[in-house]
């Protein structure tokens, strides 16, 4: 079959370059292969050239190139990506498992050198950067020193990866987030190894990897533990997908932007379900648009719930890779490789076959914003006002604040909203209330990485300017652009200085705000949101708004387009309708609406236009120490195997492969087991496993204190997740989880049922029985009781980031099952990659049935290693007070590997079995 494919095409050199032809495979058997969409096309490519007999069989590649669009079937593919690309939260930790496993093989007396990641990695360090400093000239410096400072250990152990494996290169701080370097600089649209050309795949250790399918390229988002399988050789295995297609027709309407797209496909796919599934946008609507605009609609597909958010190839892609400064004869190569393989051009309504088809037409997209609390929480610019309102008095049991008034109270302040420190003779009043904006940030990958979104926040800010309006001084304003191009067009067309003069200075290159790096309110701010509890807001250009997640502070976050958080930051609050109440008033006192200042198609396509320059990417993109000299200075530590320091707080060798022996586990029921948490729906990864700040009095605030390290310097569990004794006490630590066990408490509490005393949290819980406890303090006291732990979810357990710690921190507290109403994609695979077993209930009634019982045990029985995946079991429930029943619930192993890694106790240490042998 693979000689059969094998053929040639003319690269950009002129040369013949030797590729597996899927034309070729199509003549042979498959007739109707060109009608599959183009995903599941390249798929398949990476099937047949990968065809080994082994990993890849030629049933896998029959079962592909056969794909029905009514009935894909229900097989796995094994897929072997191209590269992989990591951000530094989970690309640290991942380094320090590649770390540990050196650790385990040279404690096993053989070569530790055999560890190495077998494609390229690319680590991208553009997560550690905070907002401590906003609102001034030297706040990008100022943050940056801070960075640097607080993260020494992180970068030490990242350069020691740097030379200890061939196939690890890091870019370094500074240069931008992740999904904009990797359209810019690391996407090469076609790759080459010894003389074989095929299509340029990746998977990440970030939800947004997606944001990469906006240039034809598949990839998706993977969990740390995943990605390091990838990087050792295991193909990443996956459920034959359905495929969605969305075709687009007509054009956005003067006003609507980018950002307006992706907020509406997201409502639009959310309410139909694409869970675990691949959405391919076509048409003429989809051709038209510029690839930014459709890499701003890729990036939501975590938000949108798909695999993947995918636009095929065409000369829009061209002309990107043009204007981001690659070489036309690589950009030959790519159009040659794809119009070779059938696969050039953007697919017309009817080319395809495709699951389901859904119809949007662009004209209908309205200017909108998301929020207060998830991404898919869709609300008409024109209606943000009501809405808002609305959910202030609303009950809490219905989701809202249940507060029947909203005073207004002033609040004296002895510094700019963005300068944490008191300045001396500062002096300035602000008037807080329920939706009163604290936070206005353009930030995230998502839009930053869209230069006409950009470009018109830098001309509304520029309107506003001349016309002298003002921000409220209680906004902290920010603009994190998502590479350092940004600044090279805000200066090319004289935007910059507006943007300063409003508060949005530059604060960092990378993901700030939107990951809840969101640093420091002003104090006397937040104690007057405390004290007269202000359900304050936060505007941000990002593409999550999650509880708590932005700042522990804020209780509502509403997603948007950077030109509508500048707008949003000069009316100062989030309940205001733009069509009737104006932004402010100019020098002579007369209205200024957001109809006045708001910039036309024209204007924005014309600074687009002026902002072309592809040598500045190149110049960008040359990565050297003079250019970085902050980098440059870090201290490298050298050789092949890590040496770990015991008193580390932030780099420490995780217990994973503690007692590893290379054989399999017994699989067998877990009986008598307790409930560490019960939730409710819609529990995300940030829920279970918190980015943001460490409480002082929690478990990991009090460890970090014992260890010696003070408040100030404790920065955030997404900059400490390589220290497992950190991250297992921030497990379930989110200040918003609500554990139904305690009484809807927030924050990470639960009930002891044991007989041995746990320390006293911080926060009263009326208990019904059992103990209060912190969910850390209760998991160890069952680990010393030796009784196994479960955690019950409901709908949508796990969505959000692709957070390998929130399956990681699961695991080291003991839980031994996780039962929910249904999962997200990569949290449930996370968890399987732990060794930790995910189920449904066979039935979702039964989790009512279940929920109150938190003095309950609970016993999983009919499991063995006969097992088969998605085969129905038992789960027991003892009451405290009465008889047991039996309901049924789904082991969601869905494939054969997966059950083999879980036998395994964990997919790294079936990988390390495997290169053993």
């Amino acid at each position: 079959m693979t000689k059969i494919a094998k053929s040639t095409f003319i690269t950009g050199a002129g040369t013949p370059g030797q590729f597996y032809s899927l034309p070729a495979l199509a003549e042979n058997g498959y007739p109707r292969l060109n009608r599959l969409p183009v995903s599941i096309r390249i798929v398949l490519e990476s099937l047949l050239r990968n065809c080994d007999g082994l990993k890849v069989t030629e049933k896998d590649v029959d079962n592909l190139a056969s794909w029905n669009a009514n009935n894909p079937g229900s097989y796995e593919i094994p897929f072997t990506v191209a590269r992989i690309v990591l951000q530094d939260l989970t690309g640290v930790p991942l380094l320090v498992d590649l770390a540990a496993m050196r650790s385990a093989v040279a404690g096993l007396g053989k070569d530790a050198s055999v560890i190495e990641p077998l494609v390229p990695v690319d680590l991208v360090v553009d997560h550690s950067v905070q907002v401590d400093w906003a609102g001034c000239t030297d706040a990008l410096e100022k943050n940056l020193d801070i960075e640097f400072q607080r993260n020494a250990e992180r970068y030490e152990f990242l350069k020691w990866g740097q030379q200890a494996f061939q196939t690890f290169s890091v870019v370094p701080p500074s240069v931008g987030i992740v999904h904009q370097v990797n359209l810019e600089y690391l996407a090469q649209g076609v790759m080459e190894k010894d003389g074989v050309y095929f299509p340029d795949t990746l998977v990440g250790t970030d939800s947004h990897t997606t944001m990469i399918n906006g240039i034809g390229v598949v990839g998706w988002g993977v969990g740390g533990i995943e990605a390091e399988a990838g990087m050792l050789g295991q193909p990443v295995t996956f459920l034959v997908p359905e495929v969605v297609g969305v075709h687009m027709t007509g054009e956005l309407r003067e006003g609507v932007t980018a950002t307006d797209l992706a907020l509406h496909v997201t409502q639009m796919l959310r309410s139909h379900g694409v869970v675990g599934k691949f959405v391919e946008f076509f048409g003429d609507g989809a051709a038209a648009l510029p690839l930014a605009d459709r890499a701003t609609v890729a990036n939501m597909a975590p938000e949108y719930g798909a695999t993947m958010g995918f636009f095929p190839m065409d000369e829009r892609c061209s002309d990107y890779l043009r204007q981001t400064g690659r070489s036309e004869e690589a950009i030959t190569t790519y159009e040659n490789y794809f119009k070779a393989q059938n696969l050039w051009g953007m697919p017309r309504n009817g080319d395809l076959d495709y699951t389901d088809q859904l119809e949007l037409d662009l004209s209908a997209v309205e200017p909108a914003v998301s929020g207060p609390r998830r991404p898919q929480d869709h609300i008409r610019l024109n209606s943000i006002r009501d809405s808002f309102r609305k959910l202030v008095s609303m009950p809490v049991a219905e989701g809202g604040y249940g507060k029947k008034e909203s005073p207004e109270v002033t609040v004296s302040m002895h510094s700019p909203a963005g300068v944490p420190v008191p300045v001396d003779g500062f002096s300035q009043e602000a008037k807080l209330k329920d939706g009163s904006i604290l936070i206005a940030a353009i930030t995230s990958c998502t839009n930053t990485s869209n230069p006409g979104l950009m470009l018109a926040a830098g001309l509304l800010a520029k309107k506003a300017v001349e016309r002298g309006l003002n921000v409220p001084p209680h906004v902290k304003t920010s603009i994190a652009p998502g590479s350092r191009i940004a600044s090279d067009y805000f200066a090319t067309n004289s935007l910059q200085e507006s943007l300063d003069a409003l508060g949005f200075e530059t604060v960092g290159y990378g993901c700030t705000t939107c990951i809840g790096n969101s640093g420091p309110l002003n104090p006397e701010l937040e104690q007057a949101v405390r004290d007269n509890d202000i359900v304050a807001a936060s505007v941000l250009s990002g593409n999550r708004n999650f509880e708590a997640r932005i700042h522990a502070s804020i209780k509502t976050n509403f997603l948007m387009s950077p030109p509508l958080v500048v707008a949003f930051a000069l009316a100062g609050r989030v309940d205001i309708d733009f069509q009737t109440e104006p932004l402010g008033t100019d020098r002579s006192g007369n209205p200024v609406f957001l109809k006045d200042i708001w910039p036309s198609s024209g204007e924005i396509a014309e600074a687009v236009a002026k902002s072309r320059n592809p040598e500045a990417y190149r110049e960008l993109y040359t990565i050297t120490p003079d250019k970085n000299p902050r980098w440059a200075a870090v201290y490298a530590p050298e050789g092949s195997v890590f040496q770990w320091n015991e008193q580390s707080t932030y780099i420490q060798d995780p217990p994973f492969f503690s007692g590893f022996n290379g054989q399999p586990r017994t699989l067998a029921d877990i009986t008598d087991a307790r409930p560490l948490g019960i939730f409710g729906d819609s529990v995300t990864t940030d829920h279970i496993s918190p980015a943001g700040a460490i409480r002082e009095t929690g478990p990991a605030g009090l460890y970090l204190q014992g260890m010696g390290v003070d408040r100030k310097d404790f920065n955030s569990f997404g900059s400490r997740r390589g220290n497992d004794r950190v991250m297992t006490r921030g497990t379930f630590a989110n200040v918003r989880i609500k554990n139904l066990m305690v009484n809807g408490t927030e924050g990470g509490y639960t009930l002891y049922f044991g007989s041995r005393s746990v320390p006293a949290p911080d926060k009263e819980i009326i208990p019904a029985a059992g103990t209060p406890a912190f969910i850390y303090d209760a998991a160890m006291a069952y680990a010393q009781d030796g009784v196994p732990l479960i955690v019950i979810g409901g709908e949508d357990y796990g969505m959000g980031s692709s957070r390998d710690w929130a399956a990681k921190g699961t695991n080291l507290l003991g839980v031994k099952a996780v039962i929910t109403k249904s999962f997200e994609r990569i949290h449930r695979s996370n968890l399987i990659g732990m060794g930790v077993l995910p189920l449904n209930f066979a039935n979702k009634a039964d989790y009512d049935r279940i929920t109150p019982l938190k003095d309950a045990t609970f016993s999983i029985l009919g499991l063995n290693n006969g097992i088969a995946p998605r085969q129905q079991v038992t789960l027991r429930v003892q009451p405290a007070d009465a008889e047991a029943f039996d309901v049924p619930v789904i082991v969601r192993i869905d494939t054969p590997i997966e059950k083999e890694y879980y036998l395994a106790g964990g997919i790294l240490q079936y990988v390390l079995t495997q290169i053993l042998r």
